[in-house]
């Protein structure tokens, strides 16, 4: 066999890494298409069983020719799917693309509008499916306000209203947010089918994507990506906010005692109660990924776990529990170029405790 016949051969096969025979990690995205960048990935499991990936490429993070790909790993296969175009503006850049099916049934696509050189100009577009992301509804503008974003993944609250993180970034340097970059959220209630805002979460040098979890009815915590720049630092840390009224107002965002390198976070509240929090446990760079269990509703973490270290970069995790209980997480690395997926069960975290 030739020497491209057989790259052409491996590219299609799952590529495997392993963190530990307990945790199982596959590349998800071929390195050939689409274009020379691939990042921000979210995942969702469907009704229908299928997992589907949704993240933005093209070639470049300020392209204006990136555009919003999907890719399914139907149920009980092991070859994802090759990567559709679920959004595309033309002439403008797409970014942060979130997917996730609500209890409905309905699967809501949100992602980013870019309008201007910086995200700052960027706006919330959505799309919705209702056959299980096999086809779209047209894009429809989400939030009109220069600065909004989204990243983070819905939560269906207690009421049975759904909360959506967002943020809104200010500031034209692509290697610093703006003091005043603050984050947010849309609930939206199914019966009225109407969104309304909270109010917005502060902090002194500026906050974004936030990652809630719901502890009681009242009671709600979000950690958030601290704001800044990007220069080596020792004072970079994750904020964390909460909610004593069901979600409604949020207090300001507050140092916690873990480390940010400012990148984003994911924070899930899994079926038995207990919360998972993934992040860089660095505040300069994005290695290694760690994921904490907290079982006490966030007051300690004592069960933490590198999944990836090394000098690289593992960025943007997204994580879910799915119905068999399975974690996982999907993250870019290789200077955004891979996309990967991690799987594994709760206790392969709990089996580390913090000494």
């Amino acid at each position: 066999m030739k020497r491209s016949a057989v790259l052409i051969a491996l590219f299609l096969l799952p590529i495997l890494w392993a963190a530990g025979d307990d945790v199982s990690i596959e590349q998800i995205t071929r390195p050939d298409f689409p274009g020379a960048y691939r990042h921000p990935a979210s995942i969702t499991q469907l009704d229908n069983g299928d997992l589907l990936v949704a993240y933005y490429g093209g070639s470049g993070e300020y392209g204006t020719d990136t555009a919003v790909y999907g890719t399914r790993l139907k149920a009980g296969q092991k070859r994802w799917s090759d990567p559709v175009v679920l959004a595309d503006t033309p002439d403008r850049a797409e970014g942060n693309p979130v997917v996730w099916q609500a209890p409905d049934g309905i699967v809501w696509l949100f992602y980013v509008n870019r309008y201007g050189d910086t995200w700052s100009t960027s706006r919330i577009k959505a799309k919705i499916s209702k056959d299980d992301a096999k086809t779209w509804s047209d894009s429809f503008m989400f939030a009109f306000e220069l600065g909004s974003m989204a990243r983070s993944q819905p939560i269906v609250l207690n009421n049975g209203d759904y909360l959506l993180p967002v943020y809104y970034e200010t500031g034209h340097d692509t290697e610093m947010t703006g003091r005043d970059s603050c984050s947010y959220f849309f609930r939206y209630n199914p019966k009225e089918k109407t969104w309304k805002e909270t109010n917005r979460i502060h902090s002194p040098t500026g906050n974004i994507q936030a990652q809630v979890a719901q502890i009681t009815d009242k009671h709600l915590i979000c950690y958030l990506r601290r704001g800044g720049n990007y220069e080596p630092t020792t004072t970079g840390y994750l904020l964390r906010a909460e909610s004593f009224d069901g979600g409604w107002t949020w207090t300001d965002a507050k140092d916690t005692e873990f480390p940010n390198p400012n990148s984003a976070v994911d924070f899930i509240k899994l079926k038995n109660g207990h919360l998972l929090l993934v992040y860089n446990d660095n505040m300069n760079d994005r290695t290694p990924l760690r994921v904490a269990i907290s079982t006490d509703n966030a007051e300690t973490f004592p069960y933490q776990r590198n999944i990836c270290t090394g000098n690289n970069s593992f960025a943007y995790p997204y994580a879910i529990q799915t119905r068999d209980g399975k974690i996982h997480i999907v993250y870019t690395t290789n200077q955004r170029v891979d996309i990967m997926h991690a799987v594994f069960d709760e206790e392969a975290i709990l089996k580390y405790p913090v000494k």
